[in-house]
């Protein structure tokens, strides 16, 4: 990950812009076709290609050893889930987080779908976890410090009782997908490394409707809650501005597709 924060030239975030809106037409791609009965496997396939013909490369393919380009976690499982011959249920949700890396620079945006008739409980969950991303990019401006952002999340979804996962966070973004700072979702208003004009930061809530704890995994990656209650995650890259931060990535392509399958 590195020591020392990059602040990000006009140019470089401009392909990091690139980059991240790539991904939200990735995502849009996923969104035409996931259903009940569709499997986890051949949406990663489809993202693949899709990434492949636009000029880029999967960013996540390879990178410490992942096997796959899309992280696709159902129901419990929080983070990294490998994509495989499972075929989606009527009532899942599905956390699908994809990267990729175009003209040297990374974006990385991730979206909950729900799948079929999902628990309304389930759907608050998502809708809260959405909000909680908004209130932190809130904070995300100069003179503001990285604890300002996680105060704005955890103090939003505890207020409704949810928990933060503490052991995943997110974290600065540019030539390499994970840059300094770490971005938790949980901490103290005023704690933490200032926020500077030009830092892109990836800010990325995971909200569990139980407990907070999480456990990895047979296959070394997939993160899933401990007590098997449902966790939602939502992503936005984002720079640093003075006044209003400004996103990179957008769900706006994701959710013209939805709508156009409905």
């Amino acid at each position: 990950m590195g020591t020392k924060i990059i602040i990000k030239t006009e140019e470089e975030i401009e392909l990091i812009r690139e980059s991240s809106l790539l991904v939200g037409k990735t995502l849009a791609e996923v969104a035409k076709v996931i259903k009940p009965g569709v499997t986890t496997s051949s949406l990663d396939k489809i993202a693949e290609e899709f990434i492949l013909d636009n000029g880029a490369v999967p960013g996540f393919k390879g990178y410490g050893g992942f096997p796959y380009t899309l992280c696709i976690s159902v129901n419990e499982q929080v983070v990294h889930g490998f994509p495989s011959v499972r075929e989606l249920k009527d009532g899942d949700i599905v956390s699908v987080d994809c990267g990729v890396l175009k003209n040297d620079f990374y974006g990385d945006s991730a979206y909950t779908f729900a799948i079929g008739n999902v628990k309304p409980e389930v759907l608050t969950l998502m809708e809260r976890t959405v909000e909680s991303l908004y209130l932190g990019i809130e904070k995300a401006v100069s003179g503001s410090r990285v604890g300002d952002i996680s105060y704005a999340i955890q103090s939003y979804v505890e207020g409704f009782g949810y928990s933060v996962v503490r052991d995943l966070v997110g974290h600065g973004l540019g030539r390499n997908l994970h840059e300094k700072p770490e971005v938790p979702n949980y901490g103290k208003r005023g704690n933490g490394p200032k926020l500077k004009e030009g830092m892109v930061l990836a800010i990325e809530p995971m909200i569990n409707l139980g407990g907070r704890r999480v456990v990895t995994e047979k296959d070394g990656w997939t993160v899933r809650t401990v007590d098997r209650m449902p966790s939602a995650h939502f992503e936005h890259d984002i720079v640093v501005r003075n006044g209003k931060a400004e996103i990179l990535s957008t769900f706006d392509y994701i959710e013209e597709a939805l709508n156009n399958n409905r």
